[in-house]
C-alpha cells in the first residue's frame, strides 16, 4: 500500500516523509536542548560579532573577542551533539529506505532535491512551532 502510494504520488510522498523527519528532529531537539542556555549563547555570539566589527582596527581586542566567540561556539556544539546522536541512526535508516523506494519513480534522479526543499520548509516551520533557538 505504501509502495503503491509512493509510485503514484512520489512528490507528495517525499513531502510527507520530509515533514515526518523534520518533526522528529525538531521534537527531539525540543525535548533535549536547554533552550534558554542555547538562546543565551547565540545572543552572546551576536554581541561578540558586533564588537568584532567595531574593533576592526584593534588586533589585540579582536583576537580576544574571537577567542571568546570560539568558546561559545564550542559550547553550542556540545549542546546540539546529544540530539544529533539520537536522531542520526533513525535518519540514516530512513534515508536508505527512501533511496530504495524512490529509485523506480519518476523522480528517481532528483528525489534528494525534493526532500531538501520540503525538509527546509518544514524544519523552519517546526523550529518556530517548538520555539527552538
Amino acid at each position: 500500500m505504501i509502495n503503491e502510494f509512493i509510485q503514484t504520488n512520489p512528490r507528495i510522498s517525499i513531502g510527507i516523509l520530509a515533514m515526518a523527519v523534520s518533526f522528529f528532529i525538531s521534537g527531539v531537539n525540543s525535548i533535549l536542548l536547554d533552550k534558554v542556555k542555547v538562546k543565551g549563547l547565540k545572543d552572546r555570539q551576536k554581541e561578540i560579532n558586533k564588537q568584532i566589527k567595531e574593533n576592526k582596527h584593534d588586533q589585540e581586542k579582536m583576537m580576544e573577542l574571537q577567542k571568546e566567540l570560539l568558546s561559545h561556539s564550542m559550547e553550542n556544539i556540545k549542546h546540539s551533539f546529544k540530539p544529533m546522536l539520537i536522531t542520526l541512526i533513525p535518519i540514516l535508516i530512513i534515508f536508505n529506505w527512501i533511496k530504495e523506494s524512490f529509485s523506480s519513480t519518476i523522480i528517481s534522479s532528483s528525489w534528494l532535491w525534493y526532500y531538501l526543499g520540503f525538509a527546509l520548509f518544514f524544519s523552519i516551520f517546526f523550529r518556530k512551532l517548538f520555539k527552538l533557538p
